[in-house]
């Protein structure tokens, strides 16, 4: 059956003018080439030729033909399509001042969620947000909750032997009352069944998925009145949405910022972020809204990636025995019966590599965010003209055979020299999150987050193959979501525990007073 956004397409087909169609022909012919692509059919463009659902899989494809540039336009807009992580770093990270820019996304002004710092306009505001990120998130701010992660990595542990069933569920509450903590100094109890902050930014997650896709930006950008339809029309379903968005979002940035304002004493840990920025001195309402702001963008965007993230891991760990193996080896030699610490990382080097190759083995964002020129540039003889929206394939680049030999495969020594030590490329500079002034600002928390979660996990338990009735293996075929973010579909798997010390001091440091 035709998704939305096809259905959409079809509609405004047969509805635009035919004066539109010089839109849709290059503005640029005589002058510089455009970068090379597939045929461009009048009026749509590429429009029928991108796989809706997993786009990433199209432009792989697009660059075994095309190469490392690719151009690409739906319905009148430029789109770039970015394969190889030399041409991202050249565009986009030495070039920073031509590709910080964003594509307007109508979508977030009709749905009320025009203030994510992922999707801001380079500008002013866009310079607020990441200053108070860096204040929040930078690797200072992030190594003041070395115990915070620890001690939600502990809730996980003892969470997914006590059901793990229930693997989705421990995941999100990790991250995300992991981030609540931090942000709003709100402790979410061990165990907790629906927490209404998390609940509410999950589905807040899954809506906006829905609605921001890359290809459904362009149709808009390239058609504004498809905003404007209303919503029994072909593709406009997702506008009954708009009201019941809009008070979710009210309700995560105005409820949490209330409880972060009433957990500001001084009980020996550290800081929220809200209690530092309410302590700064400006608390102005413009302030304190774009404080909201930061606060909310990186809740959302945090616990979902995490949450993702970790998901694959446990998926990768299950269908890799062998490297939970030589993992727990590794920690048993540097730490005995003690659980590891952030002061044991650089003397667990496989650990870190198994955090890299998470992330390289199932990008979770495949596209990245959308950039935006913000005026014409050439690249290599190509004209790449303003306003053109970039995509950075992280798919493409995961599947890079140059870079990572036989790449399909999760392998984690591919990111360690023959000697057994980390190759020099940190892990807040991997390619997931992002280049130039757009990288992620919240790089910091979260690697730190996924390492405790992962080594806490590795030195604790052994994930395996469930049982099924008859005793026999249940299998496990490794597939994912689509959309603008992927996860793992549920797997069956068993988790037991393989250290009753580590176990009992889990339970015991887990537990708030």
């Amino acid at each position: 059956m035709p998704s939305d956004i096809q259905l959409a397409l079809y509609g405004a087909v047969l509805f635009i003018p035919l004066v539109l169609a010089w839109r849709s022909a290059s503005k640029n012919s005589g002058l510089l080439p455009l970068p090379p692509g597939p045929r461009l059919l009048p009026f749509v463009g590429n429009a029928f030729d991108i796989n809706v659902s997993r786009p990433w899989l199209t432009y792989t494809n697009w660059k075994e033909k095309y190469g490392d540039i690719v151009y690409s336009r739906v319905l009148g807009q430029h789109i770039i399509i970015v394969n190889s992580i030399e041409v991202a770093r050249e565009l986009l990270d030495k070039r920073s001042a031509t590709y910080s820019d964003r594509p307007f996304l109508q979508t977030n002004e009709e749905f009320g969620s025009s203030f994510n710092t992922a999707y801001l306009p380079y500008g002013e505001t866009l310079r607020i947000h990441r200053k108070l990120f860096h204040q929040a998130f930078g690797a200072e701010a992030s190594a003041e909750y070395h115990d915070l992660y620890f001690r939600k990595a502990y809730e996980l542990v003892i969470g997914l032997i006590s059901a793990t069933h229930e693997l989705e569920k421990h995941l999100e509450m990790y991250s995300g009352s992991l981030i609540i903590a931090a942000i709003y100094g709100y402790e979410t109890p061990p165990g907790a069944e629906g927490d209404p902050l998390i609940r509410r930014t999950r589905e807040a997650s899954e809506i906006a998925k829905r609605v921001l896709a890359p290809e459904r930006a362009a149709l808009l950008m390239a058609f504004p009145f498809l905003g404007h339809l209303p919503s029994w029309f072909p593709g406009a379903s997702d506008r009954r949405l708009v009201p019941h968005f809009k008070k979710l979002l009210r309700q995560m940035l105005d409820e949490p910022f209330e409880i972060g304002k009433e957990k500001m004493t001084d009980d020996g840990r550290p800081s929220s972020i809200v209690a530092k920025f309410l302590n700064a001195g400006d608390t102005s309402p413009a302030q304190e809204e774009f404080m909201k702001g930061v606060a909310v963008s990186g809740f959302a965007g945090g616990t979902e990636t995490t949450a993702s993230s970790l998901y694959s891991f446990l998926l990768a760990m299950l269908l890799h025995p062998d490297v939970q193996s030589r993992a727990l080896a590794e920690i048993n030699a540097v730490c005995g019966d003690n659980a590891p610490r952030f002061e044991h990382r650089p003397l667990l080097p496989y650990i870190e590599a198994i955090c890299r190759e998470v992330l390289r083995w199932q990008p979770i964002v495949p596209l990245g965010v959308p950039h935006m020129t913000s005026q014409d540039d050439v690249y290599e003889g190509y004209l790449i003209p303003k306003g053109s929206m970039v995509l950075v394939n992280e798919w493409a680049i995961s599947r890079d055979d140059s870079l990572y030999p036989d790449a399909s495969r999760f392998n984690p020594e591919r990111h360690l020299t023959a000697e057994g030590k980390l190759k020099d490329d940190p892990l807040p500079g991997h390619f997931a999150f992002g280049y130039g002034r757009r990288i992620c600002p919240g790089r910091h928390f979260a690697e730190l987050s996924l390492w405790a979660a992962m080594v806490s996990i590795l030195s604790t338990v052994r994930i395996t193959k469930a049982k099924d009735s008859e005793g026999k293996d249940i299998p496990v075929i490794p597939e994912y979501t689509s959309g603008l973010a992927i996860q793992p579909k549920p797997f069956a798997c068993a988790i037991t525990s393989i250290n009753s010390r580590r176990e009992e001091h889990m339970k015991a440091a887990s537990r708030v007073d």
